[in-house]
């Protein structure tokens, strides 16, 4: 009898695990057609109602570290990586942080990585992405969006400012303070040479809504630190001095063009004429030494001819004075003439 109660209950369990994978199955073909958008908020209601799922999903969510791992920037020359963890280990538990060196200088290249343990920590630092570290203001975003992430909005022209005339005695954080006051800021720093760590005497700041930098922007000359200083959008900024730097004008020369589009010189051209431009100076590419063949070797020269010497041939000198012999005329006469009556 206890044989037979065993074989039953195996034969049970084996029907129940063939019954499981069945509707995994089933369920997957039920799954299969629904959008991300509905399984996002097919997942979020089972995790809130049931707290084994919502544990399954964070383990899930927190194995990918791309989704725990945060690109910060805007970071001080002076900033090193114990001071960065400080900065944004009150989020969570850090698994790596680091700023990230020049290999050639041994100096800061002004950004760094943070990659915490768990995804909620990441989440809760992304909630606030601007934090003033060492008087700088650093963003943070996902590593994985890069330098395309929450700043680089389509209205970001119109948040940025440029921030000219400043003190050296201004630091990030006074500028910050001045500027807080016509709304949130998103990213603000006085930039600074990277060899002195001195001030360049100019800023940014980016605001987090277009009507606050507008307000910054109505009074363009302010008086900050002792000095008259400039505001106004960044982007007007760099088109002024990309302007600045462009190559010398063309000038045009009227150029009479014939047939074929080569001037003439004696014929009347063809069309009315073509603007030419010429810039200057001209620099002129230079030509590699494979591009051509080598020249072909010349003929060996004609033999020379052996000089034939002419006998000297001596001059004869006219004797001074008149002839002793009469003029010959025409055929051999002698000529006559006739005495004067």
């Amino acid at each position: 009898m206890e044989d037979m109660k065993k074989r039953k209950m195996d034969e049970g369990s084996n029907n129940g695990s063939g019954e499981t994978s069945t509707t995994q199955d089933y369920l997957r073909s039920l799954l299969d057609p629904l959008n991300k958008p509905q399984l996002v908020d097919l997942l979020s209601r089972l995790g809130s109602q049931y707290p084994s799922i919502a544990e399954e999903i964070k383990s899930l969510a927190s194995a990918d570290p791309v989704h725990r791992k945060l690109f910060v920037r805007g970071l001080a020359w002076n900033t090193t990586s114990e001071t960065l963890c400080a900065a944004f280990q009150m989020h969570g538990e850090i698994e790596e942080g680091a700023v990230i060196y020049d290999k050639a200088t041994g100096k800061s290249r002004g950004y760094g990585f943070i990659t915490y343990k768990h995804m909620e920590s990441a989440q809760s630092a992304l909630g606030a992405p601007s934090r003033l570290i060492d008087s700088r203001m650093a963003v943070c975003n996902l590593a994985c969006e890069g330098l395309t992430g929450a700043s680089t909005t389509p209205d970001l022209a119109q948040r940025k400012l440029y921030i000219g005339g400043l003190s050296p005695e201004i630091s990030s954080e006074m500028l910050l303070n001045f500027f807080g006051r016509y709304g949130d800021i998103e990213e603000g720093s006085v930039a600074y040479d990277k060899d002195t760590n001195e001030s360049r005497g100019f800023g940014f700041v980016t605001y987090k809504t277009v009507e606050a930098a507008k307000k910054a922007i109505d009074d363009p000359h302010k008086l900050f630190g002792g000095r008259t200083i400039i505001v106004k959008l960044a982007d007007s900024h760099k088109s002024k001095t990309v302007q600045m730097q462009l190559p010398a004008p063309m000038v045009p020369l009227q150029v009479p063009m014939g047939a074929g589009g080569y001037a003439q010189p004696g014929k009347a051209p063809v069309s009315s004429g073509a603007l030419v431009g010429y810039p200057y100076p001209q620099t002129i590419a230079s030509y590699p030494a494979s591009s051509y063949p080598n020249p072909p070797v010349a003929p060996a020269p004609y033999p020379t001819q052996s000089q034939i010497p002419y006998a000297p041939v001596s001059s004869k000198k006219e004797p001074l004075g008149h002839s002793p012999t009469p003029p010959v005329g025409m055929g051999g006469y002698h000529p006559y003439y006739y005495p004067k009556q």
